[in-house]
């Protein structure tokens, strides 16, 4: 399935239902942080009215995530 077009404060919402807090904003980016197993995750969402592509599989990238667990938390919004 491919990815939909989000916007920073969607993808905000659903890190924060996987786990994730807001650790910090720097200009228009959020900060995000959730330890699992001994590891920080901070993914950075910048706060767009649209993410890329591109920008969206980097932030599941970071968040420690695979598209399909991605894609998953977003069929249970």
């Amino acid at each position: 399935m491919r990815l939909p077009v989000l916007s920073g404060k969607e993808v905000v919402k659903l890190l924060s239902k996987a786990g994730f807090s807001i650790l910090d904003q720097q200009g228009s980016h959020l900060i995000m942080l959730k330890h699992v197993e001994g590891r920080r995750l901070k993914p950075v969402v910048p706060m767009h009215k649209e993410l890329a592509v591109g920008t969206l599989i980097s932030i599941i990238k970071q968040s420690g995530m695979t598209r399909d667990e991605f894609l998953e938390l977003l069929r249970k919004k």
